[in-house]
């Protein structure tokens, strides 16, 4: 070839050579920003820089100041809940690979956006039955907007207090589905710590000293509680608001059911029951974070210390101050352990065994009377309870059983007692759902007590008055016999009666002819006498407790609590069951209500009837006259009807209330 031609070629050749190298540059870059930014954003290439091998990377942060970014461990992402999500899900801004990231304006979707999202769409498609985590998640979502960690932080209102990426690792995160395996176990050891170094460090050193920390942290017991147990997890309160003070307690009763138990039997259980925080509850007395054993020198309820501990709320301000016998009191006392409670026990035992043997004659001596009267009936031995609406009053056929005095007294101890047994119950039954219903009508658990007492009062009151109101007219009587007819004394007429009663009842004699009080109507008065020593004097003991506490020992209260609800329980049954059917629901007095009480007086047929032996007693010593009065006029009868029917509605549904609140502890 011709020297010349091959210069020729060299020549051009080296032209398009240098041509080629100058538009490279714009080919390469051109070709590098027309392909798809997303077709290389998967989690192998993101993870080729961030799996943090190969040092560490830095970012912008929000305030333009660098910040270290996030080392993401390929094997645990891999093992978490989202390993299958790709990273743009949820770093949907990225749209490059190469650092800094070039980031679009899509919003990035939060934890609870996409959650809600997910869970909507599964209720839209009606799959969501079949996803029971997502429906947790939803509702743990819920819980979270309305927690105290929701709330705008103080330094930065932009943002929350925490969210969930602090208490949630999102590219580990991953809950060990079985509680009781070692991987839950080693989860859970790490909650306190969680909690700790993100916000609360003064609290989780107090912690790990405590007797709960010591267990979960440094032994990893498994049932110990952390920070959670107590203060749950999404639904995380203000520990000021009274819903957590009232739920506080149900937590440590989680695992402490015996405690809780015991707890609720004092006047602090019942009335955190009833819905108020106006009393000690767990954390009040043991602490919160540093609670301690109470053999330690240093816990709160040592008993060096519990003194100290109770004039923390009973300081001589707000309440009176307490007093020694204080640290003796067991808030904790039960009846079925003898050794630790012996007084308790016994007195438990006592009352148990009082209950079950007024109950067992006397329902039994309802129910053989009733049995008794209904077949005499059948058979045309009986007549059924005398009308009298139709005698004429002219006639004085009526015969005066009560004066005024009797009437009123009588009417005021019904009102009364129905007032302190509602009161009464609502407090010793406050788990029940009625109890909080009856509370908050009634002013509270302050209402309630206040109530209670002034009725109290009002009992005790009416009682002397009475009593020295008949007392005085005995001692003056010229002619009274302490263990004659008139008398309410027991003798031993009352004791044949009795017996000749039962023996009425099983068809083996006579019905026995009583005279102006039966035995069953003395028994009947003289309760009020027991009652109101043991109610009234266990109720002021621990209506005063600093005075009380300030001569005996704390376990008196205990006692006094016991005996005070037991006594109540037996009064108001009492009343409700026996005492109804005597006065009102014998066949013999049906329909209800009989109103002698509340009139005065009765028919002479009726008198005769019920009191045989006084009646032929005055006939034949000729006072039966002066004995006779004008019948009630009709507005009389026929309100004192209305009192009647109204009073035994009340103390049936009492009655109820009281049976179901007695079931429901048992």
């Amino acid at each position: 070839m011709p020297r010349s031609q091959l210069a020729k070629w060299a020549t051009a050749f080296a032209v398009f050579l240098s041509g080629a190298l100058a538009v490279l540059p714009v080919v390469a870059a051109t070709n590098t920003a027309k392909t798809p930014a997303a077709s290389s954003l998967d989690n192998a290439t993101c993870q080729t820089c961030h799996d943090g091998k190969k040092g560490k990377l830095e970012g912008a942060g929000a305030d333009g100041e660098k910040r270290e970014l996030r080392e993401i461990a390929t094997n645990k992402y891999g093992q978490s809940v989202h390993a299958k999500m790709q990273c743009v899900a949820c770093h949907a801004n990225i749209t490059d690979t190469t650092s800094p990231h070039k980031k679009s304006a899509t919003p990035t979707q939060d934890c609870a956006q996409c959650h809600q999202a997910l869970w909507d769409k599964a209720k839209q498609d009606g799959t969501g039955a079949s996803q029971p985590r997502m429906e947790t998640i939803a509702k743990n979502i819920e819980a979270y907007n309305k927690s105290f960690h929701a709330r705008p932080d103080k330094d930065n209102p932009k943002v929350a207090k925490a969210t969930c990426t602090q208490c949630h690792d999102t590219h580990a995160f991953n809950v060990p589905a079985d509680p009781k395996s070692p991987a839950y176990a080693a989860w859970r050891k790490e909650t306190p710590a969680l909690c700790g170094q993100s916000c609360h460090e003064e609290q989780i050193e107090t912690f790990n000293d405590s007797i709960h920390g010591k267990e979960a942290v440094g032994k990893g017991n498994i049932k110990a509680p952390v920070c959670t147990t107590c203060h749950t997890t999404h639904e995380i309160t203000n520990t000021s608001l009274t819903s957590f003070k009232l739920l506080n307690n149900e937590d440590c009763g989680g695992c402490h059911k015996d405690r809780l138990s015991s707890y609720r039997d004092t006047y602090h259980g019942q009335v955190t029951k009833l819905g108020y925080p106006d009393t000690a509850k767990c954390y009040n007395c043991h602490g919160s974070h540093g609670i301690l054993s109470a053999k330690d020198p240093k816990s709160k309820v040592h008993v060096d210390n519990r003194l100290k501990t109770c004039k923390e709320c009973h300081d001589g301000k707000k309440r009176a101050l307490a007093t020694a016998g204080f640290a003796t009191f067991g808030p904790h006392a039960n009846s079925h352990d003898f050794a630790k409670y012996p007084q308790l026990w016994i007195a438990t035992k006592f009352m148990q065994a009082l209950l079950i043997g007024v109950f067992a004659f006397f329902w039994l001596h309802s129910g053989l009377w009733y049995y008794r009267e209904w077949k005499d009936r059948k058979d045309g031995k009986t007549v059924a309870h005398v009308r009298t609406a139709g005698l004429p009053r002219e006639d004085k056929q009526f015969f005066q059983r009560f004066s005024l005095g009797w009437r009123v007294a009588h009417l005021a101890f019904a009102l009364i007692t129905m007032a302190l047994v509602l009161t009464g119950t609502s407090a010793l039954f406050s788990h029940t759902a009625w109890a909080p219903v009856v509370a908050r009508a009634l002013g509270g658990a302050s209402g309630l007590a206040l109530i209670h007492r002034v009725a109290a009062a009002l009992f005790v009151a009416i009682f002397f008055i009475h009593f020295v109101y008949v007392m005085q007219g005995l001692l003056r009587s010229k002619t009274f016999r302490w263990f004659g007819p008139d008398s309410l004394i027991p003798n031993w007429k009352d004791l044949a009666d009795c017996v000749g009663m039962f023996k009425w009842f099983l068809g083996m004699g006579p019905k026995p002819r009583f005279d102006r009080w039966a035995y069953y109507e003395k028994f009947d008065y003289w309760a009020v006498f027991w009652g109101v020593t043991i109610i009234g004097t266990s109720g002021l003991m621990m209506a005063i407790p600093t005075v009380t506490a300030s001569f005996l020992p704390g376990w008196v209260l205990n006692v006094a609590k016991v005996v005070h609800g037991e006594e109540a329980f037996l009064a108001a049954v009492f009343l409700f069951t026996v005492h109804f059917f005597n006065n009102h629901f014998r066949p013999d007095k049906l329909p209800p209500p009989d109103i002698v009480m509340f009139t005065g007086t009765q028919s002479l047929e009726e008198f005769r009837a019920d009191h045989p032996a006084q009646y032929q007693r005055l006939v034949d010593s000729g006072e039966l006259e002066k004995h006779l009065v004008d019948g009630p006029s009709r507005p009389m009868a026929l309100g004192s009807k209305i009192l009647g029917l109204a009073l035994i509605a009340v103390g049936l549904v009492l009655l109820v209330l009281v049976i179901h609140g007695f079931l429901s502890s048992m």
